[in-house]
């Protein structure tokens, strides 16, 4: 089985609450979900959220649109992952974050088609971050089952948070790969960490609203050039606030 899973939490301590905040009237959360089940290539999705009683809010939600979900571990997430990925029987898992409520289907396919065609262990569209060529927020990893248990047998500290750190840090051990672009968007950035970038996607989805368009990564990208520039948001979605070195969600 082809497993996405999109961890999640509420207590963010950069913008907490955030996954379920709305813009349009939708949860983010549920923006994103709508989203990524659009993806042909994946056979299920769950949201791995924590057992972290304010967590409680995610459980709810998921019940009420009919969203799978698992609880597990707050901070040791790759324990999360790990077990969330038993009780479903993965074979592959695509790794999802909650910060990401933009992901586009069409690169969800094309990471986990390069992960297929390939004799890997890992792939990845923006990580290492050095090399990418794809915009933050538009994050997606592709790991096998096996590989997802030789990390949790063996990672330790950071990597327990940040769950892929142990495939790609490890380059003498794993076989990894980076989705490619003929099109260099490093330099953009719509992830949602804090307050000013909800600002900045609720202008974004209100302008994709009213284009008429899904919002696939090149519209994304074109909407923050023709309406960001003139008036000096457009270095928001930089890469300006460096790679953020704590991502668990």
């Amino acid at each position: 089985m082809k497993l996405l899973i999109v961890q999640a939490r509420m207590s963010s301590t950069r913008l907490p609450g955030k996954v379920l905040k709305k813009i349009c009237g939708k949860p983010i959360l549920l923006i994103l979900l709508e989203r990524v089940m659009l993806s042909k290539n994946i056979d299920k999705v769950v949201v791995a959220t924590t057992t972290n009683t304010i967590d409680k809010k995610i459980i709810k939600f998921c019940t009420e649109y009919g969203f799978d979900y698992f609880c597990g571990s707050e901070q040791d997430v790759l324990n999360r992952y790990y077990n969330c990925a038993k009780h479903y029987n993965a074979e592959l898992i695509i790794r999802i974050t909650s910060d990401c409520p933009l992901i586009d289907p069409i690169v969800i396919d094309k990471t986990i088609s390069l992960f297929e065609k390939n004799n890997v262990d890992y792939v990845a569209n923006t990580i290492p971050p050095e090399t990418r060529r794809w915009p933050d927020g538009s994050d997606v990893e592709v790991f096998s089952y096996k590989g997802l248990c030789e990390a949790e047998r063996n990672a330790k500290g950071l990597e327990r948070e940040h769950v892929t750190f142990y495939f790609w840090k490890r380059k003498n051990l794993y076989k990894t790969l980076q989705l490619g672009n003929k099109n260099n968007w490093a330099n953009y950035r719509y992830t949602l960490d804090y307050k000013e970038d909800f600002i900045n996607l609720k202008k974004i989805i209100n302008m994709m609203n009213e284009k008429n368009v899904f919002g696939y990564t090149e519209e994304i990208i074109e909407i923050i050039k023709c309406n960001f520039k003139d008036n000096n948001l457009e270095k928001k979605f930089s890469f300006g606030y460096g790679w953020k070195k704590n991502k668990a969600r």
